[in-house]
Parts: structure tokens; sequence; C-alpha cells
């Protein structure tokens, strides 16, 4: 049996994203399978993609949806046309059936199945293609697996993968060479599952709140894998890396040991860190944090429901930077509670967070299962039977989102490391040309005053 999986993510700013998820479910399948993984952003031309599937001819096509919109307020735009016209060319160029999967379609696997018209689809970790397809291929009941589901489907049993997870990384592949030749930055995930309840966020729902570790020896080995493979960079996808600093800090000692010599980065909870954590994770290779802060107002962290206090925020940077790490700090702004005095105190901290680049965000995106849905249905700012498909933003009653982005550049004063909204414009002008250069990484350390 033929199986193609596509990653359907084409966002190359600022820089595009190897689809990591693909390599797992690919490695849960068996050698019965004849498994091929494709990547969108390798095809300018569509024409192109029709005639590998024509030449392909798969009996499966598996597509990962992993963006659901842009997130931007200003420019708010959803990509359910594209993975429409997706489906479309699949259509017209093969018989296989359809299954649909990826942490975005997790979110929202009912209306995404219904809107594409696929023939079934995956909510939750993708290795579960492996008993979706042995179903079908011994003509047995699909209902019964965990997170499958069909048109018929009306209620969904969430369950995290349990078994053995195994990557299928081939570095001789198309993808893989696409990401090698563009930035060199390939990723590794260390654990999943997110112990934290920030009101907002989705990862609790795609991947459980219990954290489920790796073998930090595994994932060392694997991070080699990826620098044989001629990687430059390699960015840890966990939610947080540093969740569990005990085995954060078991993974850089095991990079160590395995010699691994790039430099990598990921996302960080900006919490209080044991004496030298960040020093011990920089002398591991790490060179690029990414601070989750989102507010330095502690009401606005409090409501948001984050795991630490503004005051943490500035020792973490402090540790940091004190550690010679690059460091960008994430805001999202206009949360419930959100007031001109609260972004003030946001405006302000910033201010004392030296050395960073700053993304800040305004507006956040409703998303069901989380606990901003339940503020917002509370409120008012949305209906019950409302269709979130199409990006609906949370935004404060308190401050309009005009007013705060007129705040936050006015305070910027044209700062270039003060990135407003998705920092597209400067990053489109910037971060390309650095790439097309030679340069690796995320890059955004170049904007850092």
């Amino acid at each position: 049996m033929k199986v193609l999986l596509i990653s359907a993510n084409t966002l190359k700013v600022p820089y595009p994203v190897y689809p990591l998820g693909l390599d797992y479910v690919a490695g849960s399948l068996d050698s019965s399978y004849q498994t091929k993984i494709v990547d969108l952003n390798e095809f300018e031309d569509l024409s192109k993609l029709a005639a590998l599937v024509r030449k392909f001819s798969p009996d499966i096509v598996g597509v990962s949806i992993r963006n659901i919109d842009n997130t931007d307020t200003i420019n708010s735009r959803d990509y359910l046309a594209d993975y429409q016209n997706l489906a479309k060319l699949i259509r017209e160029n093969s018989k296989a059936l359809l299954i649909l999967g990826g942490s975005g379609f997790t979110v929202f696997p009912l209306e995404f199945l219904k809107a594409i018209d696929a023939d079934y689809g995956i909510a939750g970790e993708g290795e579960r293609l492996s008993l979706l397809l042995d179903a079908l291929k011994n003509k047995q009941d699909v209902k019964s697996i965990p997170g499958v589901i069909t048109k018929e489907t009306s209620e969904i049993e969430y369950r995290p993968w349990d078994s053995v997870v195994q990557r299928r990384f081939d570095p001789e592949s198309s993808h893989a060479k696409f990401y090698l030749a563009y930035g060199g930055m390939l990723n590794l995930q260390t654990k999943r599952g997110c112990p934290f309840r920030c009101s907002y966020c989705t990862y609790p729902h795609i991947e459980g709140s219990k954290m489920r570790f790796f073998p930090p020896k595994e994932i060392a080995k694997r991070a080699r894998a990826l620098q044989d493979a001629g990687a430059k960079y390699i960015f840890i996808t966990d939610s947080a890396f540093n969740a569990s600093f005990e085995h954060s800090a078991q993974i850089a000692q095991a990079f160590i040991d395995a010699r691994l010599s790039i430099p990598w980065g990921g996302f960080f909870a900006p919490t209080e860190a044991p004496a030298d954590y960040y020093k011990k994770l920089a002398d591991a290779g790490l060179t690029h944090v990414e601070f989750g802060t989102e507010s330095l107002s502690d009401t606005i962290l409090a409501n948001l429901q984050k795991p630490f206090l503004s005051r943490e925020v500035y020792g973490a940077h402090e540790q940091a930077l004190n550690a010679g790490l690059f460091i960008a700090h994430y805001f999202l702004l206009g949360g419930p509670g959100e007031t001109s005095q609260t972004l003030q105190e946001t405006l302000n901290g910033a201010d004392k967070l030296q050395k960073a680049v700053f993304f800040f965000f305004c507006g956040i995106r409703i998303y069901p299962h989380t606990a901003l849905y339940n503020v917002a249905l509370k409120e008012g700012q949305i209906k019950e039977s409302q269709d979130l498909l199409q990006p609906v933003f949370y935004r404060s009653p308190h401050i309009s989102d005009v007013e705060i982005m007129k705040k936050v550049e006015a305070h910027a004063n044209g700062r270039f490391n003060w990135l407003i909204g998705a920092g597209e414009s400067k990053a489109t002008r910037v971060l390309p040309k650095l790439y097309e250069r030679g340069f690796t990484g995320p890059l955004w350390e170049h904007l850092i005053q």
C-alpha cells in the first residue's frame, strides 16, 4: 500500500518550519507501507505536486494541517480555502483515500473534515494512522480507535499516544534537502504534553497535560543524526523546553556527551530556574531562548493563568543574559482585564529587559477547549454555536485594539527590536536576505539592539 504524507503548511516568515510530525507518522508505519513525505514549501507551482501525485499513485493521502490562520488581528486570514484547493488537486489526480491530521486539525477536527470532505481524520497524535490503515486493510471497524473520526463521528475520544515513538528522518528526501538549503534549520521534540494551564493555549488539548519524556540519549542520538545530515541549527519544538528543569538539563548533558556541535534553541517559560541552569544549557550549545512572557502585569499574568509572576520574568531574563544567550520575548496584548494601566506596566517592564527582541501581538485567538473560550462565552464575545474556524479574537472591553497598537508604536519609537504584529514587514525585508547570504538559524538575533 502506498502512503503519501503532505505537509500543507506554506508559511516561510520568519522562517519555514520542518514538518517534524510527519517523520513520526512515517515512523509508525511498517515496511508493508511504501511511504513518501512531501512538503508544500518545496513547490512554487502546485502543478508539480499534481504530477508527483499522479506518478506516485498513492492508495492513501494524509494531509497534515498545522496552521488554522495567521493569528493576526489586523490582517486576519484563514487557510481553509487553501486546504480545500489542495484536496481538490488530490481528488483530481488520485483515487486515494484522503485522511486529515495535524495540530491545527486537532483543534477543529469535525469542522475541517466536513469543510474539506475528507474520508477520515485523526485528532491528536498522528501515529494512530498506523492503526487506522491496518484496520482498513483488514476490513475492521475503525470507530473504536481513539482519535479516528469519520463523516458520521459526533463525539471524539482524545487520548495521548502511549506506544513507542519512532521518528523516521531521511536526509536524502527532497523536503529535508529543502530545509537544509534554506536556513539549515531542522527540529527536535524532547517530550510531549504540557503541564501548564495558560488560558488561551491548545497544547494540553493536542498533546495532553501530562509530560511524556523521551530518553535524553535517544534525543541526543537524533540530534547528531540531524547534524551529520548537514543541519546548521536545531529548534526544539516542545511547548516549553524547561517545563521540567531536570529532564531538560539531562538533554543538555546528553548533547555534550554526544559531541553535538551545532547551535540550538527553543521555547521557554520565564520561570525561576536553578542556579547556573542557563549556563549549563549554553555549554551544551543553546544559543536562542524564546520566552512566552505574554505580559509584565501580574494582573494580566494571573488572568491568563500563566505559571509565573513578572519578577520571575526579570530573573529568568537576567539568567539567560548572563549565560550569553540571545533572548526574545513574546507578548499577547488585549487579553482579559487589559487596561491602559496594565499595558503601560508591560511596556515599561520591557524597557528593563536589556538586549532582547520583543514580539507584540494584539488580541488573542479564541480556540475551543481553552479557559479563554469560556471567558469569551461568559462575556458574550462569542456564542456557543459560533463557528470559530474563521478567526475570532478575544478583545479586552477596557481598551481598544487601535489604542493598544498606538501605545505600543509610540513607546517603541521606531526601535528595530520591537516588532508589532507578526513582524512580517521587517522580517520579510531582513531575514530572507540573510538566508540567501548563507546565514542560519532563526536570525531574529540580528534585530537585537
